[in-house]
Order: C-alpha cells, then sequence, then structure tokens
C-alpha cells in the first residue's frame, strides 16, 4: 500500500487491514467489497430521507446518487439513514416538542455510526431545519473530511393566481378564523401549498441554515439555492465525491473550515438574507461543539455591522427559487465580499478559499431584478435579529425585527401557559389589540423541547393582528414567524425565570432600540412572586424527552444538551 492510499484510508484501515479483524472483513467482503476495494476509503453517506415530508421525500434518490458518483473516485460509499422531524407537520401540535430533541438525535447517530464503523470522511443529505445543523455537529465531532449535500428547496404553490407557500396554510387558518376565507378557498390553499419534494420555499429555518452552512463553507457553491427537482442538484450530488476525495488528499477537516471567522460569515449571510431566530440556537451549538467561543453578544455585534437587503419571505416577496434565478447564494455572497462583508480568506470543501470560490462567478445584476437591493438602498441598514436583555430576560433573548413593525411597542400582558390556549383566545376573539400575548412554559425543559410557535404566530397574523399586539415566549419561532415577537427568554419558565412572574395585566415594554425586555413591575411585588412560585412538574416522565429535559442548556447556550 503506498503513502497516499494510508492517508485516504486512515480511518477505514484500522479494520480493512488489520488480519487480526477477520470477521469486521468477512462482512465488508459479504456486501459485495473485495480485496482491492478494502484499500479504498470508506465513506459515510448519511440521509435524512423518509417518506413523510416534502423536505425529505426525496432524499434517498440523493444518496443514491451520490453513492453513484463516488465510484468514478475510487470511493467506496455506504449509505446509511438517520431521522427527521417535519417542523411543517408537527407545528401547533404536541410532536414539535420532539423537533429541536432530533438535532441531537442526528447529530449523535451520525457520528455514532461513522466512528464505531471507522468510515474516512462523511456525506450528509439534510432537508428539514434541524437536519443540517445536526449534521454539522456531527461532523464537528468527528472532524473527518466532511461535506453537507442540501436537499433544496421546494418550488412555489400556486392557487387562484397566487404564489404560495408553506406559510400560506398557516396564515389561511387566521383568515378563515377571522371570517376573510371561506372552506373552498382554505381547503384550496392547503392542497396546493407544497407542489412537491424540497424544504420550505422563504428564508425560514431551513434555507436560512443551508445559506449559513455555505457560507461556513461546509457545502458546495449554490448548494442552498439550486432547488430539490434541478438538474443542477442532481449533478451537485453525483460530483460531491470528487470534492470529498480532495478534502481526503489535502487532509482538510472541518476543523480548518469551522473558525470564528467562517462563523462570522455565516452570521452575516443569516442578517443580509434576513433569515431565521432558529439559527442563534444552532449556530451557538456548532460553535460550542467545535470549541470555538461564540456568544449572543458576539451574534449581536456582527448582526449591528450588517444590513438586511434581500426582499425574502416571511417579510418580504420572494422565494429562494426566485433567488436561485439571478445567481442564488454565490451571487449574494460575491457582492458582499466585494463590499468588505465577508471574510474570503477563509477555507471551504472545495479545497479552495471564498474568495476563489467566488472569483469567476457572475455578479448580481441589479438593474434586473429585485430580490436583492444594493447597500445604499437595503430593507434595512442594520440587521433584523435581535439580543434583548432586560428584567425579563437576565440571560438574554431573541427577536426578529424587520422594520416593519416598528421598534418599540408597550402594552398590557394577556398570559397563557401554552401555544394551544392562546389559539382558543384567537378563536374566541379574546386577544386584544395592544396586549403583549406571553406563552411560557414552552422552553426547552418546560416544553420540554422548545417547540415553535408559528401556529400562533401566523394565526394572529391572519386574524389582522399582526400590527396590533406583540408575542413573548421561552419558546422559539419558525423561520416563517414574522411580527413583533420575542422568543428563546432565558432563564426559562420552568427554571423560575422572570417571565414565570408575568401576571394578566402587567405592564410590559420592548424597546428595541435600547435592546431591553422589561416587565414593569417593581422589584418588591416580583420578589413576592418569586416567593411564592413553584416549579413545576416536568411534563414527561420517561422516553427521549425526559431525558433531553434532564440534559438540556438554555437557550442562550443554543439548546445543547452534554457533548
Amino acid at each position: 500500500m503506498n503513502n497516499n492510499e494510508q492517508t485516504l484510508n486512515k480511518f477505514s484501515r484500522t479494520i480493512t487491514q488489520d488480519p487480526t479483524l477477520p470477521a469486521s472483513q468477512a462482512m465488508l467482503h459479504g456486501i459485495g467489497l473485495t480485496t482491492d476495494d478494502l484499500k479504498k476509503p470508506l465513506i459515510g453517506i448519511a440521509s435524512m430521507g423518509y417518506d413523510g415530508n416534502t423536505c425529505n421525500m426525496h432524499l434517498n434518490q440523493f444518496a443514491q446518487l451520490v453513492q453513484d458518483g463516488m465510484k468514478s473516485d475510487d470511493l467506496i460509499g455506504l449509505k446509511f439513514n438517520t431521522i427527521g422531524i417535519s417542523d411543517g407537520i408537527t407545528n401547533g401540535t404536541s410532536g414539535m416538542r420532539y423537533s429541536l430533541v432530533s438535532r441531537e438525535v442526528i447529530a449523535d447517530s451520525i457520528e455514532a455510526v461513522c466512528a464505531a464503523h471507522f468510515y474516512d470522511g462523511v456525506i450528509t443529505i439534510p432537508g428539514c431545519d434541524k437536519n443540517m445543523p445536526g449534521s454539522i455537529m456531527a461532523m464537528a465531532r468527528l472532524n473527518r473530511p466532511s461535506i453537507m449535500v442540501y436537499g433544496g428547496t421546494i418550488a412555489p404553490g400556486h392557487y387562484k393566481e397566487e404564489e404560495l407557500n408553506i406559510v400560506s396554510a398557516f396564515e389561511a387558518l387566521g383568515k378563515k378564523l377571522n371570517g376573510n376565507l371561506d372552506d373552498k378557498d382554505y381547503c384550496g390553499i392547503i392542497q396546493n401549498a407544497c407542489p412537491g419534494p424540497g424544504a420550505c420555499g422563504g428564508m425560514y429555518t431551513a434555507n436560512t441554515m443551508a445559506a449559513a452552512i455555505e457560507a461556513l463553507g461546509m457545502s458546495l457553491p449554490y448548494s442552498s439555492s439550486y432547488p430539490a427537482m434541478s438538474e443542477e442538484k442532481k449533478n451537485e450530488c453525483l460530483t460531491a465525491g470528487k470534492f470529498l476525495k480532495n478534502l481526503l488528499e489535502k487532509d482538510i477537516k472541518p476543523s480548518d473550515i469551522i473558525t470564528k471567522s467562517s462563523l462570522e460569515n455565516a452570521i452575516k449571510i443569516i442578517v443580509v438574507l434576513g433569515g431565521s431566530t432558529n439559527a442563534v440556537l444552532h449556530l451557538l451549538a456548532i460553535a460550542a461543539t467545535m470549541e470555538i467561543e461564540l456568544s449572543l453578544d458576539d451574534i449581536q455585534a456582527v448582526n449591528d455591522k450588517t444590513p438586511v437587503i434581500a426582499d425574502l419571505k416571511p417579510s418580504g416577496k420572494y422565494l429562494m427559487e426566485h433567488l436561485s434565478k439571478v445567481g442564488g447564494i454565490p451571487a449574494v455572497m460575491k457582492y458582499m465580499l466585494s463590499e468588505g462583508l465577508l471574510d474570503g480568506d477563509c477555507l471551504t470543501v472545495t479545497g479552495k478559499t471564498i474568495a476563489e470560490n467566488l472569483k469567476d462567478l457572475p455578479d448580481l445584476d441589479f438593474s434586473t431584478q429585485n430580490i436583492i437591493r444594493p447597500l445604499d438602498n437595503p430593507i434595512k441598514e442594520t440587521g433584523h435579529l435581535q439580543m434583548l436583555y432586560g428584567n425579563l430576560a437576565p440571560k438574554g433573548s431573541v427577536s426578529k425585527i424587520s422594520g416593519k413593525e416598528g421598534f418599540y411597542f408597550k402594552g398590557t400582558a394577556q398570559v397563557f401557559n401554552s401555544e394551544v390556549e392562546v389559539l382558543k383566545a384567537i378563536e374566541d376573539l379574546q386577544i386584544k389589540a395592544g396586549s403583549v400575548i406571553v406563552i411560557r412554559n414552552e422552553g426547552p425543559k418546560g416544553g420540554p423541547g422548545m417547540p415553535e410557535m408559528l401556529k400562533p404566530t401566523s394565526a394572529i397574523i391572519g386574524a389582522g393582528l399582526g400590527d396590533k399586539v406583540a408575542l413573548i415566549t421561552d419558546g422559539r419561532f419558525s423561520g416563517g414567524t414574522h411580527g413583533f415577537v420575542v422568543g428563546h427568554i432565558t432563564p426559562e419558565a420552568f427554571d423560575g425565570g422572570p417571565i414565570a412572574l408575568i401576571e394578566n395585566g402587567d405592564l410590559i415594554e420592548i424597546d428595541i432600540d435600547k435592546k431591553q425586555l422589561n416587565l414593569l413591575v417593581d422589584d418588591i411585588t416580583l420578589k413576592e412572586r418569586k416567593n411564592n412560585w413553584k416549579q413545576p412538574k416536568l411534563k414527561v416522565k420517561n422516553g427521549i424527552l425526559y431525558k433531553y429535559a434532564r440534559q438540556v442548556r438554555d437557550a442562550s447556550e443554543g439548546c445543547l444538551t452534554d457533548r
């Protein structure tokens, strides 16, 4: 065996070349590998494909394409599956409690298979929201040559000449409850919102994280913006093995790519695109897994120096498929680089730097498209992600403010201990203009699982209350959420955070400019309430949610379980 082969199969040779491991080799021969094959690198291909969700329904086919493409590069691709949880299907149900938990399960299972079987590298094929950060966290733990191939974005749906996406279905419920949509059109929207394979089409969490990971350097150029059913996406799958072999040859690992500077690049692309607040949780978790210091304040500092220039849903007009037609994420990144908004020296999975990847790509043409604006005409001059502190959030909270909502809200609390209670209040027309809706006991422990509040926020928008109320929670929000909302309030109610002490009628002030979230109740009263507060019992007694609630850190640390 030559030195190059030893470099490329430095993990798998532990089992393939050791003469004292005949059973291991026998099993590999049993799956069809030859003696020559056992000298080649073994690459794990981790698919999050399953039939029950448009985001993931096609991913096993992509895994097959990746495996097929590897053959010409003398790599042995070995497919395996891990789980996915559909945020779109589970939102508004108790099933949503499993969504964030799935990120840890995905990371654990990819790590376990690749480490136990001594794979030399890994290619992951994610679709829905938590698939992407779960993949990257596993790669960070393994620290072997790795590439993420995103499953791609869904095409827009259409009904009565209106362009639809998944949030159209959520908001249709609010319109129906408010009497602005009849049953026929309600069903028409539902039946046409998701026309086929691909992740939810706006700058929601899936597309946000895919774009962030491309800017981070862990996926190939265009991976985040190629539509799921495009020929370009299929070609990406077929050529992924070539790029992985290059990483093996150069021994380029996630630790060479994921740095403080590349994480800041990822934050900047999220802000420029107006991306999801969930990205804050996930980048904190990825950074911690890589043992890189990253805090809410670090994210705020980048946010304050970065404008929002993309007119993408949920706050804007366009979907990721529209952006793909005018150059996709690489065109945005090239413009950002030219304006000094990216560090072009960061390494990527192509084996080249960001600057080298972008050098010969077409520039954005501002005369032919309105999706991305120039810096002298931004949608918002500074970022939309705001980390708020104050007596309601001593350890921080996260808001997503596009500017359309305003930057200040003061109102009286309407307190609910679950999102189900809020939906009932909306249906019964009990939500009052000028209220700050409080949804608590939905944090990482209290949920447990920190479910998203997309159903109530969408119902509020659909009911015509989007500009009349604010909503705060120790839960989190979907990337599809818009309106005056604050989530990730820490400490959460389950841990006795101040959100647990709010009572109906209390005044709450949200001041974005001052980055403050405050309960306008005197300290003596709050102390009395705290003395009378008793920690509730966990809502579960066993199973994965129980284990998660016992291990999970708070939102200010990315809801990471003990690593």
